[in-house]
């Protein structure tokens, strides 16, 4: 059995990589099974993602028993699913961001914590609306030039004397193009909120994101916490809307 399952393996593999035999990375539409059940011999099956969520049980009274490697465990690739109306994201923006949120964010609904256009422009009013929010949260801006951008938090904003936040922590900015800044490694100035601004990067001579009391001002420098470029048009930057949005669980 097992010099069978080697055969077809190889076989399978063969038109994967080539003749060369040099391994490729599987597309993300493409999944690995290991199919075993009382009806007929365990097989090895290649199959689409959508044709794996179509796949039936191969006997009328017994699911099959499907076990893929760990390294080919297949990522969700659902959007977030928003409960409010978002003025800033659509389904290009959530299709790009969810790739770099983390796993334990996934499979939960995103609900409106705050919004210019909801609350008015105040910095008090967000952290007062954060007060019972103990999960991850996304910072979505934009300013008089159109462009969006923000940051994920691993931690809801709040007024604290130190930095807070962990290494899940990124940077976005649309422009039009996507980028994603993640944690550089070299400090851990995540975010520091305070009763007259917010900031989050640090160490150098700017923070990678400052938004005033009124939320109406900020600026975003390159910091070497994300080592990223500036998020704005301008490092100094007029805010036209901005949102946060909290993870639902």
């Amino acid at each position: 059995m097992a010099v069978w399952l080697a055969d077809m393996w190889y076989s399978r593999e063969q038109r994967l990589t080539g003749k060369s035999g040099a391994m490729k990375r599987l597309a993300e539409n493409i999944k690995v099974l290991y199919i075993a059940s009382d009806c007929m011999e365990p097989y090895v099956e290649i199959i689409t993602v959508k044709e794996s969520k179509r796949c039936q049980s191969l006997c009328s009274s017994d699911a099959s028993e499907v076990e893929e490697p760990e390294y080919l465990l297949e990522v969700d690739d659902d959007l977030p699913v928003l409960t409010d109306q978002s003025h800033l994201l659509d389904d290009y923006h959530l299709e790009k961001l969810a790739v770099h949120m983390p796993a334990r964010t996934r499979g939960y609904q995103w609900q409106l914590v705050y919004s210019t256009a909801v609350h008015g422009s105040s910095l008090k009013t967000l952290y007062r609306n954060m007060a019972e929010v103990d999960s991850p949260v996304l910072l979505v801006v934009k300013d008089m030039h159109k462009k969006v951008f923000g940051a994920f938090s691993s931690d809801p904003f709040r007024v604290s004397k130190y930095c807070y936040g962990t290494g899940e922590t990124f940077l976005f900015s649309f422009n039009p193009d996507f980028q994603v800044y993640k944690w550089s490694g070299v400090n851990s100035y995540f975010v520091s909120g305070n009763w007259d601004s917010l900031q989050l990067g640090g160490g150098g001579s700017g923070f990678a994101l400052w938004l005033d009391a009124d939320l109406y001002r900020g600026s975003s420098f390159s910091s070497p916490t994300f080592h990223n470029a500036p998020l704005s048009t301008n490092e100094d930057f007029i805010v036209q809307d901005l949102e946060v949005w909290t993870v639902q669980n």
